[in-house]
């Protein structure tokens, strides 16, 4: 990714964003950008922010066209607002944009909550035991040492049985085989959210992309659960959970042969970004070892946007995985 000149009330802001002598950024007197000296064909985003301190969300995405060139309308209503343009990589394989934005409403459990993010992409489902196996095989001939080697109950299910300590090894690893910068020092545990690597997203960042662009509602598809919608265990006398069952019940696609009762990554249909499973499943570790989005052993109270527990980072669990962000 490669971000251009940043424009502020008509004027270029010199030592702001990465820069190539072929780029300019203009600003019309009619409200227009203008960018040029980009390679036909590549997809590029404005991005807007109220000043240089706060996240940069996107206003508009468009196809670089013949020329190099792009022309977008941007609102003026604030005169302080930052623009800039940025030019997207190849969305790495897997994975889907997260749009940049502010999600911010009334969760009907949780009250009022507002989450500002930058774009950034995130694994489209939790990461599989197959997966899991590639990084890890790499990783244990290339100096790395895990604390456990990762269960699954087949290779198109999602890992289990990894500690928070294991999953950001297996994200610096992933990051060295694909020539990426790793994001965790493993001395410290502390993480570096300017690099290009893999990591595990912020707790903001989660529950944003869970949300799938929904605002205010329980989770994410809407107010209430049933095992049509996600991998979980049921019981119709919660009050959100629209199953018949009077007692709890796993999910009867999945409950056979021995625990866990997972299921399949992307058996459910994706929500509005295009993330499957960010309920139910498994539960997913996030920064500094806690878990969010309930699994197959656990109830619907579990599976909510807003719902977060704190496991411990040295702990497992047959019901606990994990996905990656990058930048």
């Amino acid at each position: 990714m490669k971000i251009w000149n940043v424009v502020c009330a008509g004027l270029l802001l010199a030592g702001t964003g990465v820069f190539a002598e072929e780029v300019l950024v203009s600003w019309e007197s009619n409200g227009v950008l203008v960018a040029t000296g980009m390679e036909p064909g590549s997809t590029c985003t404005v991005e807007r922010a109220s000043n240089l301190s706060t996240p940069f969300v996107d206003v508009s995405s468009e196809v670089v066209g013949a020329g190099g060139v792009i022309s977008t309308e941007v609102s003026l209503e604030q005169e302080a607002s930052f623009f800039r343009v940025r030019v997207d990589a190849v969305i790495p394989e897997g994975m889907v944009k997260i749009p940049g934005g502010t999600n911010s409403g009334t969760d009907p459990d949780f009250g009022t909550y507002s989450l500002t993010v930058s774009s950034f992409y995130m694994d489209r489902t939790e990461v599989t035991k197959a997966q899991w196996d590639t990084v890890y095989n790499w990783a244990v001939t290339n100096g790395y040492s895990f604390e456990n080697a990762g269960l699954g109950k087949a290779s198109n299910h999602p890992v289990h049985t990894v500690n928070w300590y294991d999953c950001v090894k297996w994200c610096n690893a992933r990051s060295q085989m694909e020539g990426k910068t790793p994001c965790y020092n493993l001395a410290t545990w502390s993480c570096n959210f300017n690099v290009n690597g893999y990591r595990l997203p912020t707790t903001t960042e989660w529950e944003y992309a869970a949300r799938g662009g929904l605002q205010s509602k329980r989770f994410p598809w809407g107010d209430t659960i049933n095992h049509n919608y996600a991998n979980y265990r049921a019981n119709g006398l919660d009050p959100y959970d629209t199953s018949s069952y009077t007692s709890f019940v796993f999910h009867p696609s999945y409950a056979s042969g021995e625990y866990p009762y997972t299921s399949p990554v992307g058996s459910f249909s994706s929500n509005g970004y295009g993330l499957y499973d960010m309920s139910g499943n498994v539960w997913e570790w996030y920064s500094n070892g806690d878990i969010r989005g309930g699994g197959w052993c656990d109830g619907a109270v579990y599976a909510r946007c807003g719902f977060e527990i704190w496991y411990g980072p040295a702990n497992v669990g047959n019901g606990i995985g994990f996905r990656a962000v990058c930048r």
